[in-house]
């Protein structure tokens, strides 16, 4: 009997992965710009009295909240696993990502309740020369941060390499969306303040050479402010399926257990879980039903090759035991059925 020992990396990876090192690196910078450039749109929505550049800077104050939070979830992330914390910290990545789409919700509603009072009452007065100065630098200040933030997709890797696994072979399922889930966050809160920008930029326009227009500046933070709550809307998606524990977007249940099922010797497969620590850390457990005359290691060590190589998973936890025929009526034994 061949003896297969229960992991593939031959030791554990210390500190942060190098793709955590670049989400560290973009956060860093994307972090310094916002704090630089939130200073210069306070000083320019008090100059020109402008509600639209105030809210600007309120988001990107929550952008540097939640880039800051996500710094700590990665730094929390590097952590060893203790015996009450037996996966580690990986999950803080993906708290951090929700605590960056709450408190964009939080800030955004504040702003649009803001922008509902000025356009019932029109006692202010904009200075439009200010605005559209100060509205200029945020645009590109958020492309800068857009830029920084923007990641490509990662190399093709051979191996299991935990959260920057680059599938080897191309299933059926949907391409895996790739990627640090804090960086990720933070990119949607810029392109969210980017879409503001811009409309605060246009309006900016409009109120310099025609100031009788004014109501466009609270116009523009009510529309461009539920435009950022939607871009919001795939990231919480993401992450509130991590966090109920539900199967990998990008990995279907059928095919894990036909893969599992096509292995030599295998005759049953059962208790077949499928989940996520973050959206690239991926982790499946289940029992294999084998032949008597099957070799358990060998049996083992395809399974879990397969596993690897095909879908990515970082952890597999693989029973092997007896296939008995009372298992086909088993009520525990039957797959789960479709949501």
């Amino acid at each position: 009997m061949s003896f297969h020992h229960c992991h593939r990396d031959p030791q554990p990876q210390l500190g942060l992965t190098p793709e955590r090192l670049q989400a560290q690196r973009q956060l860093c910078a994307a972090c310094a710009v916002c704090c630089i450039f939130m200073a210069g749109e306070v000083v320019g929505g008090y100059l020109a009295h402008s509600l639209a550049i105030m809210t600007d800077a309120a988001h990107l104050l929550a952008d540097v909240g939640s880039m800051m939070g996500s710094l700590f979830s990665l730094w929390l992330s590097t952590r060893p696993a203790t015996r009450t914390m037996t996966f580690g910290w990986h999950r803080s990545e993906t708290l951090g990502a929700l605590a960056s789409v709450v408190s964009l919700w939080m800030v955004t509603g504040i702003l649009l309740y803001l922008a509902f009072i000025r356009l019932l009452h029109s006692d202010y007065h904009i200075e439009g020369g200010a605005m559209l100065l100060t509205a200029s630098i945020a645009v590109c200040a958020n492309l800068l941060m857009a830029f920084v933030l923007h990641q490509a997709g990662p190399p093709h890797s051979h191996g299991s390499r935990g959260a920057e696994y680059a599938p080897l072979e191309e299933g059926p399922g949907e391409t895996l969306p790739l990627g640090n889930t804090s960086v990720r966050a933070a990119f949607v809160h810029v392109l969210g303040d980017l879409l503001q920008s811009l409309g605060v930029l246009a309006a900016s326009v409009l109120i310099y050479f025609k100031p009788q227009y004014k109501a466009a500046d609270p116009i523009s933070t009510f529309l461009f402010s539920i435009c950022a709550l939607g871009s919001t809307a795939p990231t919480l998606r993401d992450v509130l399926r991590v966090l109920m524990e539900g199967t990998p977007r990008s990995v279907g249940f059928e095919p894990v257990r036909d893969a599992l099922l096509s292995v030599p010797g295998v005759r049953a497969t059962h208790e077949l879980h499928l989940w996520s620590l973050t959206l690239t850390y991926h982790v499946a457990s289940a029992h294999l039903a084998i032949d008597s005359t099957a070799d358990p290691e060998a049996v083992l060590a395809e399974a879990t090759s397969r596993l690897h190589s095909r879908f990515g998973f970082s952890c597999c936890t693989l029973q092997v035991e007896q296939y008995q025929p009372e298992m086909a009526q088993c009520l525990r034994c039957r797959e789960p059925p479709q949501a």
